[in-house]
């Protein structure tokens, strides 16, 4: 081969090589923008299971809720209750909510149980502590409406010594056992198995507890945000809540 053809020859080489190099779809998609998904601070294990690449801010949902109203940078926000994310909405601050998971909630008492609590009806007692959620958060009206339905509103709101800004607050007084006892989710007290014990709640005096999400109105990143809803109510997504305790976000049918 004289020099003259090899030089011709070069740039074709050049360009087979190159075409080797590209994946046999075409070009290497562009990777997926992170997101900031403000989520219930009851959400804070499983969400990462779900979505490891996000950016998360866990918290209360009311307290969440209120920062989104101030301008706070979230794409997509997940609550404990269908109430503030429709509240989000009906200002034009967020998509329709959707139901994503339930839960339910349960009392939960140190491990060593010193005031020997098992029922709901033992929180009645006189020198019982408890810890509870703020009304404003879910799992406090949650718990409030608990004590309602039970009648039991006055007798253990007497004992109540504190009150919290989140669900894993109460669940931490709780397990370093600076009170007797706490409402929390079933979900939260998986959490901790070595710490706490649990004392089921009547089927019959559940609240429902649904949780909603929707993507944030000011959000930059409405396609991502939307993909990561999905992954949510996805089959693998809603493997995930199920494995963490959450229950499907239909009731099955009997």
């Amino acid at each position: 081969m004289s020099f003259r053809r090899s030089r011709l020859a070069l740039p074709f080489a050049v360009a087979f090589i190159a075409l080797l190099a590209v994946p046999a779809g075409g070009a290497a998609p562009a990777a997926q923008p992170q997101i900031t998904v403000y989520a219930a601070a009851s959400l804070t294990n499983v969400f990462p299971a779900i979505d490891p690449n996000e950016k998360y801010s866990f918290g209360g949902s009311n307290t969440l809720a209120t920062q989104i109203q101030q301008g706070a940078p979230a794409d997509v926000f997940a609550s404990a209750n269908m109430k503030l994310p429709l509240q989000l909405n009906s200002q034009n601050l967020c998509s329709k909510p959707i139901v994503f998971t339930r839960n339910t909630l349960v009392v939960v008492v140190p491990k060593s149980n010193p005031a020997h609590i098992h029922s709901v009806y033992d929180l009645t007692k006189s020198g019982v502590t408890i810890d509870i959620a703020q009304s404003g958060v879910p799992v406090g009206s949650y718990t409030l409406q608990i004590l309602k339905n039970m009648n039991l509103t006055a007798a253990v709101l007497k004992n109540v010594v504190s009150q919290e800004t989140d669900v894993r607050e109460v669940l931490s007084k709780v397990a370093l056992g600076e009170v007797d006892a706490g409402f929390v989710y079933s979900t939260d007290a998986k959490t901790v198995p070595g710490k706490v014990s649990v004392i089921k709640i009547p089927a019959w005096a559940q609240p429902k507890v649904q949780y909603g999400i929707c993507v944030v109105s000011s959000s930059s990143q409405k396609t991502a945000a939307q993909a990561f809803i999905k992954r949510v109510m996805g089959k693998a997504g809603q493997k995930q809540l199920h494995k963490f305790g959450f229950l499907p976000r239909v009731k099955p049918k009997s």
